[in-house]
């Protein structure tokens, strides 16, 4: 069966759920944690998960889940993810540590698309559901938020170390989110009259000391300006310590921030441009874009106007050598960029996200770089002029003088690769996918 990849559907935001608990149980684990199922069956409706990834993956049920538990299980902890296969996607991982008393559990939820949360009947579900977990099990603390807004939140750590984190957890209200649970410690430490007084949606103090507080009725539109004061207005409530103005202001620049930009890249890279804002962190992405719309590569200065002629004795055993070169970069990226099998326009663009994704010439030696790589990839690069666009070879003792003739200039795809090869913004300055469509247009 295929999972369901977030990046299936796309880079849009998603609901992140994520819950710190602890029990106190005798006997077995499977009568602990029937109340989590329970609730989940209940109420998380067409995001509940049908998936179960174990050892390997099975069809949801229960007997399915405490069998992945087992499975997993390593000394005294275990953890189970569950998954979808049809939209919206979703992942909901469990982590338990047995050894510890009381036992704790993490639990973390994610949902997308996040458009999904612009009903309130669904958005009560939810609410209904992770009531049901902080009434069943006690929780330090539990929060459901954008994922993109919470980025900027620094969460969990909120600025502090991960020693602090460690130690300190969530000891204060660093950040309010759509949906809130604070455990009885931090309610007491906030006040609980102040906490049940918090102006918001729905604050409910439940059987077990926790406060459920809720901001607004859906969670979907929390970048408006209506949701950001309401947030503002609510956490300053809680940390009177804190400015108004100054919250506020903070958390419309995050607004500001994630409000779209219209993709607008130069034609000639947009294949690239396109892919890598997914990339980049979620409350990165439209930051990114713009910075993408304004980058404009420097023409090819590659070619000639006329070649230079061939100046080796045996230029057929040159060209196999050549073509060595080209079969050791496939057999060695075979498996992460799969098209370069294809040796296709689509192939130079798969090979320049990926080094750029890897940061591959900042993160390699230039020994392996200079000596491997770089003319491995010109002699592809050149094998891809030949091959669509009816290029001929014309080799040269020195490597980077050897010549694809396309059309009436001849073109240096190992000068190409070499530059291309210096830094990773020289894969956007020289990239395989530019250099591709400026032979293209001059072929004729």
């Amino acid at each position: 069966m295929k999972i369901l990849n977030f990046h299936d559907l796309g880079s849009g935001d998603r609901l992140r759920l994520s819950l710190n608990g602890s029990l106190e149980y005798q006997g077995k684990l499977e009568d602990a944690f029937a109340p989590f199922l329970q609730a989940l069956e209940l109420y998380a409706g067409d995001a509940m998960p049908n998936v179960v990834r174990g050892v390997r993956s099975r069809n949801y049920s229960r007997a399915s889940v405490w069998r992945a538990l087992e499975e997993r299980r390593e000394g005294n902890s275990t953890s189970v993810a569950l998954f979808r296969t049809e939209p919206p996607a979703i992942e909901l991982g469990l982590d338990i540590w047995l050894s510890r008393q009381p036992v704790e559990m993490t639990v973390w939820f994610d949902v997308q698309p996040l458009s999904r949360f612009t009903e309130a009947e669904r958005c009560g579900e939810f609410v209904k559901m992770v009531r049901a977990w902080a009434s069943a099990y006690a929780v330090s603390y539990a929060s459901a938020h954008s994922m993109a807004d919470e980025q900027f939140s620094d969460s969990p750590n909120f600025g502090r170390d991960d020693e602090v984190t460690q130690r300190d957890g969530f000891d204060k209200v660093y950040e309010l989110c759509w949906l809130n649970v604070f455990g009885p410690k931090l309610v007491e430490r906030t006040g609980r009259e102040r906490m049940l007084s918090t102006p918001a949606h729905h604050v409910e103090e439940l059987s077990n000391g926790s406060v459920l507080l809720v901001l607004r009725p859906t969670a979907a539109d929390f970048a408006s300006d209506e949701a950001r004061v309401a947030q503002a207005r609510a956490h300053v409530h809680l940390r009177p310590d804190f400015d108004f103005d100054t919250v506020l202001r903070t958390l419309r620049e995050r607004s500001a921030a994630l409000a779209p930009v219209e993709p607008r890249f130069h034609p000639d890279v947009a294949p690239l441009l396109s892919r890598l804002p997914d990339a980049v962190a979620i409350s990165e992405r439209q930051r990114k874009i713009a910075e993408l719309n304004a980058f404009r590569p420097p023409e090819p200065e590659e070619w000639l106007p006329a070649a230079l002629p061939s100046d080796v004795e045996d230029p057929a055993r040159l060209l196999t050598s050549y073509g060595d070169l080209s079969e050791g970069l496939v057999a060695a990226l075979h498996t992460k960029v799969p098209s370069i099998m294809d040796e296709r326009p689509e192939s130079l663009t798969d090979l320049d996200f990926y080094f750029w994704r890897e940061n591959f010439p900042e993160r390699y030696t230039r020994e392996l770089i200079d000596g491997h790589t770089a003319p491995a990839l010109g002699a592809y690069l050149g094998d891809v002029l030949v091959r669509r666009l009816g290029g001929t070879w014309v080799p040269r003792r020195k490597t980077e003088e050897s010549q694809v003739r396309v059309g009436k200039r001849v073109w240096l795809p190992f000068l190409r690769a070499r530059r291309y090869m210096q830094s990773r913004q020289a894969l956007l300055d020289y990239s395989l996918t530019q250099f591709f469509r400026e032979v293209e247009r001059f072929r004729s």
